[in-house]
């Protein structure tokens, strides 16, 4: 946004009156969609994210949503805008992990909002939502996969909204090619639901404001984030910083994968590089670039300690470099279902690690270091109907000084509930045999990590579970003497008593009666147990 254009006094009461107004937009469009959407991915597990930017594509304001969509989806509203003009009305639809996306269940809408018949949107609004099939090769969207072209369909920009109709062809196309359909329409119309207030609520403000104190305040906003973010920097020691962690696996057999991070601070200025981390792999472990720098910047923005937006300030002062062909920089065609959701945690575990040398009492011990993702399909037999259904499971949060870690949550790059059993077995034909805390589970220490999470799942009908989870071999690490916590575990049980001791990337088919057990990991204890 041009400050010559905008240039105005800021007062420090607008300010933060303009502060939550721009909050309050991007929160109530996540209510919106998660009153109006049909899935319990939407509406009970909250597995979406929304925002408000500038004429630019610049992140003005966010709900407190999912970190590793919000970080990632400014590429996509750059891709949406680079698509072609957009009249009033228009909603551009997107999902390809190659232009600002995450992973193919993450459906983005941007949507442009004009003040006036003519001339260029003045903003735009736009959401993410992890829908619970795209197609692919497996229920849910979540495969075992080798190419991008069997995880689902991919969605470059294209219109799904034309001068405030939806394209009848676009949405036929999209519901052709999944397994839910009356699902995936009824979602995909919530986020339609969603921009369109946000939009609205957008241009009030601009009607009561008036637009150039609007504009200005916006940019205001991005100005003062990057002025904390430089100050956090600048409390950081000069010098390199480095670090190593790796996954467990690709789930084709290669594996341990590392990850190798050197942090430069210099200034108020931060260099992140990525080089020497392994190439890309055959399996679905890969990330693409939006991925590594929404980690990057996460990471730094849990620097701040003031209560500052996470906007396109955040990024100003950090540069991140991932060399093309990494398994932190993936090219197409690569499979990157699990790219999102499980690399994305040990990249934050990387930077953060790193950061941890340079302030050994400020950062803690890792967390579990994976979102321990679920999906299961089949067939209704009461009704015949197809279920597609998609979780992530929380565990241990790691140690800090001062405070253990909690237990049984979402950490870093997730920021999703835990599905209620009621909902689960409303929904689908599945029983949860246990859900409880995992005991013992947490690291030891000064300050022990939070335990992890037991779900049994016993399901009522043939199903498809795939499950792609990771801290099944290697455990998430301590700080300042602090043990590790425990790795997961992935246990089937037949209905005959056999119980399967299985990976963690596996798809199985189960029969009725059988069980499958998720044990999720600890997070790493902080400080020397014992020590006073």
């Amino acid at each position: 946004m041009p400050t010559a254009e905008i240039c105005m006094r800021i007062d420090p009461i607008e300010f933060e009156i303009f502060k939550n107004l721009f909050v309050s937009i991007a929160e109530e469009m996540g209510v919106t969609l998660c009153r109006t959407g049909f899935s319990p991915n939407i509406k009970e597990r909250l597995d979406f994210s929304c925002a408000i930017y500038d004429a630019l594509g610049e992140t003005i304001a966010q709900g407190d949503h999912m970190p590793v969509h919000l970080g990632a989806m400014p590429l996509s509203v750059r891709a949406a805008i680079d698509h072609g003009p957009m009249d009033p009305g228009d909603i551009v639809m997107l999902n390809d992990p190659f232009r600002g996306g995450t992973h193919l269940p993450d459906i983005t809408l941007v949507s442009p909002v004009f003040l006036g018949r003519r001339g260029r949107p003045a903003f735009y609004v736009a959401n993410r939502a992890h829908h619970s099939d795209v197609g692919g090769m497996s229920p849910g969207s979540m495969p075992l996969a080798r190419e991008i072209y069997q995880e689902g369909l991919i969605i470059p920009p294209v219109k799904i909204a034309r001068r405030g109709e939806i394209v009848p062809d676009v949405m036929a196309l999209l519901l052709a090619n999944v397994r839910t359909p009356d699902e995936r329409e009824g979602d995909v119309t919530a986020q339609v639901a969603a921009n369109r207030v946000g939009d609205a609520r957008l241009r009030q403000v601009v009607d009561r404001y008036g637009r150039r104190r609007v504009e200005a305040y916006a940019s205001a906003l991005q100005d003062y984030t990057e002025r904390l973010v430089r100050h956090a920097i600048r409390d950081i020691p000069d010098g390199d910083y480095a670090f190593c962690d790796a996954l467990d696996d690709d789930g084709f057999g290669r594996g341990p994968i590392a990850i190798r991070a050197s942090v430069r601070i210099a200034g108020d200025t931060a260099t992140v590089d990525f080089t020497g981390s392994d190439p890309q792999t055959e399996g679905g472990v890969n990330a693409n670039y939006a991925i590594t720098l929404s980690a990057t910047l996460y990471a730094f923005r849990c620097l701040v300690q003031d209560d500052v937006l996470y906007n396109a300030g955040v990024g100003r002062p950090i540069r991140v470099i991932a060399p093309e062909g990494s398994i932190v920089n993936a090219t197409r065609p690569s499979a990157v279902a699990g790219g999102n959701v499980e690399t994305s945690q040990r990249i934050t575990d990387v930077v953060l690690g790193a950061l941890g040398a340079a302030l050994p009492d400020r950062l803690p011990a890792a967390s579990q270091g994976t979102m321990n993702n679920v999906t299961l399909g089949g067939v209704e037999p009461r009704t015949g109907r197809r279920f597609a259904y998609y979780e992530t499971l929380g565990g241990g949060m790691g140690g800090r000084l001062g405070l253990a870690g909690i237990s049984g949550v979402h950490t870093h790059m997730s920021n999703t509930r835990n599905t209620p059993v009621e909902a689960i077995e409303h929904y689908l034909p599945v029983r949860i045999r246990q859900y409880r805390l995992r005991q013992g589970s947490g690291g030891a220490g000064r300050f022990a990590g939070g335990e992890g999470l037991v779900r049994e799942y016993e399901v009522l009908c043939d199903t498809t579970v795939t499950v792609l989870s990771e801290r099944r071999t290697s455990r998430p690490y301590g700080a300042r003497g602090g043990e590790p916590g425990a790795s997961g575990r992935n246990t089937l049980l037949r209905a005959d008593g056999t119980e399967v001791r299985l990976p963690g990337k596996f798809r199985e088919e189960l029969r009725a009666g059988d069980r499958l057990r998720v044990e999720t990991p600890g997070g790493g204890g902080y400080g020397s147990p014992g020590q006073a």
